[in-house]
């Protein structure tokens, strides 16, 4: 059974830095797509960014270019996200994403992935 559990979410001010874990299980993990999302009330959930399921191909939203910084751990099965910069339009529950099946030009659409955490809430304040 596949599991998935986010960690390092709080708060934090704006400029600041904050680092989100995501723990896989029950998967062999180099064989999943993954990528982070995140929601917050009244918007869809957003992609923020991902690894291609070779690993070889990571992909970032406009908004977190040059702040966010993805990165993964095979043999501890976790991936990472590094934020930088934060402000409050950041603020929101982040969420880790698997998938064995998902192709590189559908990363970025949750509808491609069937495993989902519980999500960690990130807030920025002003």
């Amino acid at each position: 059974q596949v599991q998935l559990a986010e960690s390092g979410g709080g708060l934090v001010q704006a400029g600041g830095s904050r680092r989100l874990s995501c723990s896989a299980s029950g998967l062999t993990f180099t064989r999943y797509a993954m990528a982070w999302f995140r929601q917050s009330p009244g918007k869809e959930r957003e992609y923020v960014a991902g690894f291609s399921r070779t690993g070889g191909y990571t992909y970032y939203a406009d908004s977190v270019k040059g702040r966010f910084t993805i990165s993964r751990d095979n043999a501890k099965k976790m991936m990472f996200l590094q934020m930088n910069g934060l402000n409050p339009g950041d603020t929101g529950v982040y969420y880790c994403a698997f998938d064995q099946g998902v192709i590189t030009s559908a990363l970025r659409f949750p509808n491609s992935y069937n495993y989902w955490g519980q999500g960690t809430q990130v807030t920025v304040s002003s």
